[in-house]
């Protein structure tokens, strides 16, 4: 009987121990689910998406389905869709011409369509292949496309004419503009390292080399406080980085397969969309100092993301699944 209650000692505190870890998940709750707007017949992956804010119109990337589905927020539902692309996966609203710019991985070509009844092809620009992500810099009106074996394209936003390339050392992943300083921050998997453009000279300037984790495709950016939200996959970590002098500042767990980062300057929030099924969410308690708010539970592969500031919104893309049509998550702050 000793040994019994000597066991039973033993093994309750340990089973306590695995059992509070595994509580310790906690569900972010400035956010609800408002909405899911179906996205009928699409199939496959889903990638980056763009708002037009004067129309309220979500612009859908749905890669596997060689489409852009545009998608009407007030009324939550597909009123168009722009086919046979080419697994496109960047896509950017042009507001001073109404028109959608749309980079198709699989061809390198950017297409750009006018956003209005029909959605007429007005423009293409042929990249040589791997066309990605995509930017849009309204002060300066140009575009900037990640692409190829490594490149940046400057894309006059006015008449979509190819101004000039930018070489990197491997093909590019997500990035920021740093309009203030006059720099893009690259992120450049393939190298393990971010790689930073001065766009007065349009050359790359220095590199900074991912050490605490790698595969470090989705990238945030607060300019303010000059830091950098860096999504990495292997670990599964959130790196936050100065942008002054490329040193990771911290770094957080987040979840799996992580594909879009959106930083939220008004509640000091950050959120990384995980392709496990959740939104990590963050804190910033100050340029260095950063907390875990818990999670948001979405779906298995929503993976892409926009957040619209103006709307207070956070839409995360879902793709289909058994039993299970494609549609848009959308999550409203409370």
């Amino acid at each position: 009987m000793k040994n019994v209650l000597l066991l039973s000692t033993i093994i309750f505190p340990l089973f306590c121990l695995s059992g509070c870890h595994a509580q310790t998940t906690i569900e972010n709750n400035s956010l609800k689910l408002v909405a899911t707007v179906p996205l009928p017949g699409v199939s496959g992956r889903i990638d980056h998406c763009a708002f037009d804010y004067k129309h309220k119109l979500i612009f859908v990337a749905a890669l596997g389905n060689n489409s852009v589905e545009v998608v009407d927020l007030e009324n939550r539902k597909v009123i168009y869709s722009i086919k046979n692309l080419h697994e496109p996966q960047g896509v950017v609203f042009i507001p001073e011409s109404n028109s959608i710019f749309v980079a198709n991985g699989g061809t390198g070509e950017c297409d750009v369509f006018k956003a209005e009844s029909n959605y007429p092809l007005v423009s293409t620009i042929k990249l040589s292949g791997d066309a990605d992500n995509v930017r849009y810099d309204s002060i300066n009106k140009k575009i900037y496309v990640g692409y190829g074996d490594g490149r940046i394209a400057i894309i006059d936003a006015v008449n979509f004419k190819l101004l000039t390339q930018i070489k990197l050392s491997a093909h590019p992943e997500s990035f920021q503009i740093d309009e203030k300083e006059k720099k893009i921050y690259v992120n450049v998997p393939g190298e393990k390292q971010v790689e930073v453009i001065d766009l007065e000279k349009n050359v790359v300037v220095d590199t900074w080399k991912m050490t605490t984790a790698t595969s470090n495709f989705p990238m945030g950016i607060d300019p303010i406080n000059h830091r950098l939200f860096i999504g990495c996959r292997h670990s599964p970590k959130l790196l936050v980085v100065n942008t002054q002098n490329g040193e990771i500042i911290t770094n957080l767990d987040i979840d799996s397969d992580t594909d879009d980062v959106f930083y939220d300057a008004s509640s000091l929030q950050i959120y990384v969309s995980c392709g496990n099924g959740n939104v990590d969410v963050f804190n910033q308690v100050n340029a260095n100092t950063y907390t875990n708010n818990g999670k948001i539970s979405t779906r298995s592969g929503a993976r892409t993301s926009l957040f619209i500031p103006q709307l207070n919104q956070l839409i995360v893309a879902s793709p289909a699944g058994s039993n299970r049509d494609a549609s848009l998550l959308i999550y409203n702050k409370k």
